[in-house]
């Protein structure tokens, strides 16, 4: 077709610029909480980031982003007119990229993916008609939002709240953390392990049984609570010691296994949350590599979750960590057993979220963790004037997306037209 090399450049340029906003605002939500608690340094969380977010992308990323490529648009009323669909996931890219530099600035804590929705809906309204959104979708993807805060929410609370009850509350809390810090660290690797195994590698040419799946994820989260275990075993601490100095060493292994709940976020967050920058990337390379034909169904290219990873990682590194204050310091004061508690709620949420194919808010099921931590504290532990400017700007961003992404597809069909 003409101008396929013009095509694919700027849809590899604006699903990079898209990817790098995803970094600097969605992967500071993946890491705050480690951050705002002191368990990791921002260095560290780099590194973690680094590792596990494009580990997340490559390996897992390729469910969500079929629902983000063919699940919110009709492609096929583009059939007699490819270049539409083109220009329209050009503008979603980069009206998502702009709307997210924007909030990353200001240090807004907005979902990338009510970016990317909203703006897909926008240029599909004004490019071809309302009626080539598929709504049922859509509703869908808004029931995603509605309902992952509130499940990660219940879940940190039920979490922190046996953290509680089965170790702080402990006549001796130290012993009583020795032995089941280990099993939190199981839990974390083995929920992350086996949804990653059962529904992301297949497009890699590594597709597993259920029985494999499930055995490998145990063995997983078994080797991770027994490296768990050692390292706990190892903190020595005087037993003349009060209760007070004994919370503080509790809080330094809760240290350790939020280290590992980091991880499993930031693996949750690039399995899930590449979809929004690489989704529309997918469907141009699709659209060029068949000539022009716009298909129901694609390969995914593996450079392409490669672009997306590399993308979210430089975004967190360059312009992450005015959101990182907000989510991390602001909604409440957070300590490594609460962190862990949020983490692994968020991190279940999200990751079973990306393999059943549903495009979870990242940002959304975090701060509904916190709030779930900081509800089974009381409600005054709670900054609700942070939570209420939190809410705003979620309100905000599905129609600034649409808006930006309207006039910038007006202005492509424009140029390239």
């Amino acid at each position: 077709m003409d101008h396929a090399v013009l095509y694919l450049t700027l849809t590899a340029i604006f699903g990079l610029f898209m990817a790098w906003g995803i970094g600097a605002n969605d992967v500071a939500n993946a890491m705050a909480t480690s951050i705002g608690s002191k368990a990791v340094t921002i260095k560290q969380a780099l590194i973690i980031a680094a590792i596990f977010e494009f580990s997340g992308a490559v390996l897992a990323g390729g469910q969500v982003t079929a629902t983000i490529r063919k699940g919110i648009v009709d492609v096929g009323v583009f059939a007699h007119q490819p270049e539409l669909l083109i220009y329209g996931m050009l503008a979603s890219l980069l009206a998502s990229g702009l709307w997210l530099m924007i909030a990353s600035r200001y240090g807004w804590p907005v979902s990338t993916t009510h970016s990317i929705v909203g703006a897909i809906v926008g240029f599909a309204a004004v490019g071809v008609g309302v009626e080539t959104v598929h709504w049922g979708s859509v509703a869908t993807i808004v029931l995603g939002w509605v309902m992952s805060p509130i499940v990660a929410g219940v879940l940190s609370y039920l979490i922190f709240t046996s953290v509680q009850k089965f170790i702080l509350e402990r006549h001796d809390p130290l012993a009583a953390a020795r032995r089941l810090v280990p099993l939190y660290m199981f839990l974390a690797a083995f929920t992350i392990s086996a949804v990653t195994l059962l529904e992301g590698l297949s497009h890699i040419g590594l597709p597993l049984s259920m029985m494999e799946s499930y055995t490998l994820a145990v063995g997983i989260g078994a080797l991770i609570a027994g490296l768990g275990a050692i390292v706990v075993r190892r903190i020595t601490v005087d037993p003349g010691n009060n209760r007070e100095l004994h919370f503080g060493t509790i809080e330094r292994l809760f240290g350790v296994l939020q280290v590992v709940t980091a991880c499993s976020m930031a693996f949750a967050h690039g399995s899930n949350d590449v979809a929004n920058a690489i989704g529309p990337v997918a469907a141009v390379v699709s659209i060029v590599g068949n000539g022009g034909a716009v298909g129901q169904t694609s390969t995914m290219s593996l450079w392409v979750l490669m672009l997306g990873g590399a993308g979210i990682v430089v975004g967190l590194a360059t312009f992450g960590r005015k959101v990182i204050a907000t989510v991390g310091e602001g909604i409440t004061a957070l300590t490594p057993s609460r962190g862990f508690s949020a983490e692994l709620a968020a991190a279940t949420t999200i990751v079973v979220g990306s393999g059943i194919g549903m495009p979870v808010s990242t940002t959304q099921t975090l701060v509904g963790a916190i709030l779930g931590v900081g509800l089974a504290r009381g409600i005054a532990a709670i900054d609700l004037r942070v939570v209420r400017g939190i809410l705003l700007s979620w309100v905000v961003t599905v129609p600034a997306g649409a808006l930006l992404s309207m006039l910038i597809f007006y202005l492509i069909r424009l140029i390239l037209g």
